[in-house]
């Protein structure tokens, strides 16, 4: 390597230095953060690990401390889903498509919601609505995320399902086949 490739990958490296530790200084304490922000996070680390109790419970957490935390509101809608506390759930995603309309993410889970709880018109309804507000949505975990959660095959996605449904709800009442509970269970919630 010749002089100059060396002096400029020297500067390369000093200022990536530089702005990582700018970005630290300002993460840990310039920044204005929510004291809602650590029982969040906390709270979306227990949902990734299936700790779905203790999710709700930090997430509930988080939201005593403000109310209007959307992120802290759709984490305990996601929570009390899987913890089968459906009816609650609905409840919690009305409230954040109310608060949130535009979010596809919400329509999404909802969806899923409505889908687990039997109800497939509802399911199909919501959908439409997520890929209506962003189409990308169906793209589903992208690869790193999948990397991380130990996840190599792409789970099918809402559009995959939405397909389904149709497909079955077509048929005659007695030859429908609406749940698999095997592959139902690949289907994840949304986040972001």
């Amino acid at each position: 390597m010749d002089e100059t490739s060396y002096r400029i990958l020297v500067r390369v490296a000093i200022s990536l230095t530089v702005i990582f530790i700018a970005v630290s200084i300002y993460d840990c304490g310039y920044k204005n953060s929510n004291p809602g922000d650590l029982p969040y996070l906390e709270a979306d680390n227990f949902f990734e690990d299936g700790q779905y109790q203790k999710a709700l419970e930090k997430y509930t957490e988080a939201l005593k401390v403000d109310a209007a935390d959307i992120h802290a509101l759709r984490g305990k809608a996601r929570s009390l889903m899987q913890l089968g506390r459906f009816e609650e759930a609905q409840t919690v995603y009305d409230l954040a498509i109310k608060l949130e309309p535009g979010f596809a993410t919400s329509y999404a889970n909802r969806g899923i919601l409505h889908d687990r709880m039997g109800e497939y018109q509802k399911a199909l309804a919501d959908y439409a609505k997520a890929m209506q507000l962003d189409p990308q949505i169906n793209e589903g975990p992208h690869w790193l995320t999948r990397l991380m959660r130990n996840q190599p095959d792409k789970p099918p996605g809402i559009a995959d399902r939405a397909r389904y449904l149709r497909e079955q709800l077509a048929k005659p009442q007695s030859e429908r086949l609406l749940r698999v509970p095997e592959i139902d269970a690949k289907q994840r919630t949304y986040k972001q």
